[in-house]
C-alpha cells in the first residue's frame, strides 16, 4: 500500500517542484513534465519559471520562433502544448495511436461537417501549407476555396481550431511565428530539422512511460482525463508495458506505477515546498481532482472551474492549499494569496518570498495580500 504523503513529495521531485534546476536544463524540464500547457502564454512560462532558478523572461519565445527548440501545437486532451521540438514525433505519434475522434458520427454533428468535409479538409490542410506559413484566415480560405465549400471559412478559422486539430494530430500542422497578432500555421516537416514521423504504437509507449515518471502512480481513469482518451483505452496502453508496471493501492484505489520508482514512492517524505502554481500549471492539469489528500473537495470549484479554466495555486507539499491572483500596478506586482486553511508562520512567509522572487522575474516589486480564508 502506497501513502499519498510519500505519493506527493515523490511527484514533486519529479517534475522539479521540490528543487529548482539550473537554466541549463530548462528544455529537459519541459520534456520530464511532458511539455507546457499554452492556452495563456504567459502561464507557460510561468510553469517554466516554477522549476527553473534564473530563467531569463522571453526564454519560451526565444526557444519558439528562434532556436526551434521548441514547437507549439495541439496535442494531449485537444489543448495547446509546448513541446521539445525533438520530441514532436513522439507527441504525434502518440496523438495518432488514439482512436481519432473525427471518425465518431457525434464529433461530426457536434462541428457540423460531414465524413466527406473531414476526408477534404485533412487532405487540403498540408497541401495549402506546402508552400511556407499562413495564417488562420488564409489556411481557412485556402482549404475552403480548393474544397469548394465556402460555407466552412468561418468554421476553419474559428479561434479554438475543432477543424485544424486533427491535422496537428496526425504530424501535418504546427503553429509558426505569428504575423503580428495573427496567428499562423505550417507544418511540422518545414519547421522541425530531422522531422520524421514515428510509429504510433511504440510513441503511446513512450508517452505512457513519460507520464507515469512524473505524474504516477495513476488510475488508468486518471491517466486517460490527462492523455484525452477513455479509461478503457488508457488502460490498455497502460497493461501494455507489462513487467515495466505494478499496480497498488493508494487510498483505496488500484492505481498504476513504474516498477522501476516502487522503493522511492514508498519511503519519499514531505520536506516543506511551497509553490505558487500559475493557471493550467502541468501539475495541476494531471492531479487527481477527487483525491482529499491533493484537494479539499469542497473546494474544488475553485481551482478546476467552468469551461475548462484552472486556477494558478499554491502549492504545500503537493497539496492545493489556496489560490492566488496577480495584477501589476506600475512598478509593484500585487499578489493576493486565499488559502483554503489557516498556515502556519513558516509556510506563509514561504508563500511571500516565491512572491517576492515572481515579482523579480517580471522586473517588479511584490505586494502580498492574503485573504481571509
Amino acid at each position: 500500500m502506497l501513502r499519498w504523503s510519500s505519493v506527493l513529495a515523490w511527484r514533486l521531485r519529479r517534475q522539479h517542484l521540490a528543487h529548482r534546476v539550473p537554466r541549463e536544463r530548462a528544455m529537459g524540464v519541459v520534456a520530464d513534465i511532458c511539455g507546457l500547457q499554452a492556452q495563456l502564454a504567459s502561464s507557460a512560462e510561468l510553469s517554466l519559471w516554477a522549476r527553473v532558478d534564473d530563467l531569463p523572461r522571453g526564454w519560451v519565445d526565444e526557444a519558439l520562433w528562434e532556436r526551434r527548440s521548441l514547437v507549439k501545437t495541439w496535442a494531449m486532451r485537444g489543448t495547446l502544448h509546448l513541446l521539445p521540438a525533438d520530441e514532436l514525433p513522439m507527441w504525434v505519434g502518440a496523438q495518432a495511436a488514439l482512436p481519432p475522434r473525427w471518425e465518431k458520427a457525434g464529433w461530426r454533428r457536434g462541428f457540423g461537417v460531414t465524413e466527406e468535409e473531414v476526408a477534404g479538409i485533412l487532405a487540403a490542410v498540408p497541401r495549402a501549407l506546402e508552400g511556407g506559413p499562413l495564417t488562420r484566415e488564409q489556411l481557412a480560405d485556402a482549404v475552403a476555396r480548393e474544397l469548394g465549400a465556402e460555407h466552412l471559412t468561418g468554421k476553419l478559422a474559428e479561434g479554438f481550431g475543432a477543424l485544424l486539430k486533427p491535422s496537428a494530430f496526425r504530424g501535418e500542422l504546427c503553429f509558426a511565428p505569428p504575423d503580428g497578432r495573427n496567428v499562423r500555421f505550417t507544418r511540422p516537416d518545414r519547421w522541425v530539422p530531422g522531422w520524421a514521423p514515428a510509429d504510433p504504437q511504440a510513441a503511446a509507449d513512450a508517452v505512457t512511460r513519460r507520464y507515469l515518471a512524473a505524474y504516477g502512480p495513476a488510475s488508468r481513469e486518471t491517466y486517460a482525463r490527462w492523455l484525452g482518451s477513455s479509461p478503457a483505452y488508457a488502460g490498455r496502453l497502460l497493461a501494455r508495458l507489462g513487467d515495466e508496471v505494478l499496480q497498488a493501492e493508494l487510498a483505496g484505489e488500484r492505481v498504476w506505477l513504474r516498477a522501476a520508482d516502487l522503493d522511492e514512492l514508498r519511503t519519499a517524505e514531505p520536506d516543506g515546498v511551497v509553490r505558487l502554481l500559475p493557471a493550467f500549471d502541468p501539475h495541476v492539469v494531471a492531479a487527481p481532482r477527487d483525491a482529499p489528500a491533493v484537494l479539499d473537495p469542497a473546494r474544488r470549484d475553485r481551482v478546476y472551474r467552468p469551461q475548462g479554466w484552472l486556477s494558478p495555486v499554491l502549492l504545500v507539499d503537493g497539496r492545493f492549499a489556496g489560490v492566488w491572483r496577480q495584477e501589476r500596478r506600475d512598478a509593484v506586482i500585487a499578489v493576493e494569496i486565499e488559502p483554503f486553511e489557516d498556515l502556519g508562520a513558516e509556510t506563509r512567509a514561504a508563500a511571500e518570498v516565491e512572491a517576492a522572487r515572481l515579482g523579480a522575474f517580471l522586473g517588479a516589486g511584490a505586494d502580498v495580500t492574503w485573504v481571509t480564508p
